[in-house]
């Protein structure tokens, strides 16, 4: 199969944008809520109607400060309510939030809020205004700096007291599905970052079919109403889905605002679903089975594990297995799903590849992931897999409304209705952005498979070619590497030379629980155990596992253990958690040269 097309389940409106999505919520189920506020330790609802009131009070106020219809306005803050509150406010009134990662630098900033000409930006702290506040002098377009923390919501809505609520409805109504909603800089791997424009129509295509689709992930589990905890920045398009998506579907959303408080958030606020990423799940795996081991309970865990990988594997469980099924669910799978919430059900991952072995544990356990692929250019998602059409290793079947082919190339290419018209001023990217018969380049090497389910294989641009004229995607290899609990990434290198090698970093966690095994130093870092002989005999198996899904020319023959972990604040990882290849092979050359001496 080279190509494939779903219908759309979900229609965009003729006529208005995304602010209809809170009026109409407000008219139709007033009282149902539609958010949660975390107020001291509670989580206090936001009705419908009340959202609708606390939007159109801000929409005032951005118009009584001269925002106007296809205004651009920034926005540097963490994941929080008034985000969500800002979003829906400039959509309403037809202007274009520009949303910033707190990890951006200054220089970074700057090019974002000047390229893309932002009247106003929104940041979270005084620190963040302050850093505004020092490149504010070549920002020309710049008229104002709002920040959160010191109150500018009620100040917007005090100055919005003199606009007459007719006005906001007016300009509501003459938001269209083409006009631009939000232009999101992709993070990227190198250069500056490139302004994606997404329509309306973009994000309710994209947003309202994932939701068509996905609708038994968006409903209630049993008795318990559905609900999602958003701890995906929202900076980023894959949060911006599920924020649009929860509209769509006036399913509750509350926020987090530090991935490092996912658990005790996760416990607090018991969502039925999340979107996450591969990291955050598989961290939640190597924390169990490290507690696991430390309380004495490790080969328990790890039979209870294989059991759940077997069961969901299972086409028809035999009896044996239905019964081992059983009380691991009793012993293990329930005491899991507990440290996530209790309720958990269902899970979208993005941004890479989980793989099946973890794929099938979380069916096993009771919470089904549902992989899918997409990029901010496609408004998120454009391929997930459903309960409907479920094949753990692949990223899904297309989504509706979206058409998919695999270029002769093997490049995934896509158009549809999610998929952006263009980058903000411009021309060049464009040009490399689109075939000649209009659709979108995604970068990425892929195939269907019999069922129609796409499997992403690797990048182009990250294609490494050996001197002897081997050609060697690393993703594969590289996911397979880092399924193991004590590796935390893996960058194959070996471009131009005679084989094929990685640097790999420890998982700083899980080495806790090994060192203990292991009977290391208690104290001792993975710095300190970089030439550590048990350490990297237990890496090589790491290596060797990965080693058996490529061919001979493809596999590792030598690595590099790193002295610590790969993170964004390091500038090795990009906010969406992805490496940034050329970044870490600058700041390692050493030690790649070290590979091939």
């Amino acid at each position: 199969m080279r190509e494939s097309t779903s219908p759309p389940l979900y229609v965009v409106p003729e006529k208005g944008g995304l602010g209809d999505l809170v009026a109409n919520n407000a008219v139709e189920e007033p009282d149902e809520p539609v958010f949660h506020r975390k107020v001291g330790d509670r989580w206090e609802p936001v009705s419908a109607a009340k959202f609708s009131t606390e939007v159109i009070g801000l929409a005032r106020g951005l118009i009584a400060k001269g925002v106007g219809h296809g205004d651009r306005v920034g926005l540097l803050s963490s994941n929080r309510y008034e985000w969500s509150l800002m979003d829906f406010a400039l959509w309403t009134i037809g202007a274009s939030p520009v949303p910033i990662y707190l990890t951006s630098s200054a220089e970074q900033i700057e090019w974002i809020l000047s390229d893309s000409g932002a009247v106003a930006v929104v940041v979270e702290t005084a620190t963040h205004e302050d850093v505004i506040q020092g490149i504010r002098g070549s920002l020309p377009a710049l008229q104002h700096i709002w920040q959160l923390d010191a109150g500018v919501v009620d100040e917007l809505r005090d100055a919005g007291a003199t606009v007459e609520p007719a006005v906001v409805e007016e300009r509501r109504k003459a938001v269209c599905p083409e006009d631009i909603a939000t232009i999101i800089y992709t993070s990227g791997t190198t250069g500056m970052p490139k302004g994606c424009t997404l329509s309306h129509a973009n994000l309710l295509a994209g947003s309202g079919n994932a939701v068509a689709l996905l609708r038994t992930m968006f409903g209630p589990v049993g008795d318990i109403p559905a609900s999602t905890l958003l701890f995906l920045p929202l900076a980023h398009v894959f949060g911006r889905m599920v924020q649009v998506g929860a509209t769509v579907a006036r399913t509750p959303l509350a926020h987090c605002s530090d991935v490092k408080q996912v658990p005790a958030e996760l416990a607090s606020y018991k969502p039925t679903f999340l979107l996450s990423v591969p990291y955050v799940l598989e961290k939640a795996y190597n924390g169990a089975r490290r507690k696991a081991y430390e309380g004495g309970k490790g080969k328990i865990f790890d039979t209870a594990a294989a059991t759940a990988i077997a069961y969901s594997e299972a086409q028809k469980p035999g009896v044996g297995l239905r019964l081992r099924h059983a009380l691991f669910d009793r012993l293990v799978y329930r005491k899991f799903r507990a440290a996530l919430g209790g309720n958990l059900r269902y899970v979208i991952s993005g941004g890479a590849a989980l793989g099946e072995r973890l794929t099938h544990f979380y069916r096993g356990c009771g919470i089904t992931v549902f992989e899918g692929y997409g990029l901010t250019e496609t408004s998120a998602a454009v391929t997930v897999n459903s309960l409907e059409s479920f094949r753990p290793g692949t990223v899904g079947r297309v989504v509706p409304s979206v058409q998919m082919r695999i270029g002769d190339d093997g490049e995934v290419q896509c158009t549809g209705d999610p998929v952006f018209a263009g980058y903000w001023n411009n021309e060049a990217a464009n040009a490399d952005a689109f075939t000649e018969d209009g659709w979108f380049r995604t970068g990425d090497i892929g195939e269907f498979d019999d069922h129609g389910h796409l499997r992403i294989t690797g990048r182009k641009k990250e294609i490494l070619v050996t001197s002897g004229g081997k050609n060697v995607s690393p993703a594969l290899i590289e996911d397979r590497i880092a399924a193991s609990p004590l590796v935390a990434q893996a960058l194959v290198v070996g471009d131009g030379q005679k084989y094929i090698a990685a640097l790999i970093t420890v998982d700083s966690e899980y080495l806790e629980h090994w060192k203990t095994s292991a009977g290391k130093p208690a104290d001792a870092t993975s710095a300190d155990l970089i030439n550590d002989p048990d350490l990297l005999q237990e890496l090589q198996r790491a290596v060797d596992e990965g080693n058996t899904a490529v061919s001979t020319a493809e596999a590792v023959r030598r690595f590099r253990v790193l002295p610590s972990e790969f993170t964004v604040e390091s500038g090795h990882l990009t906010p969406s958690l992805k490496m940034r290849r050329k970044v870490i092979m600058a700041d390692f050359a050493d030690e790649v040269a070290e590979l091939y001496s």
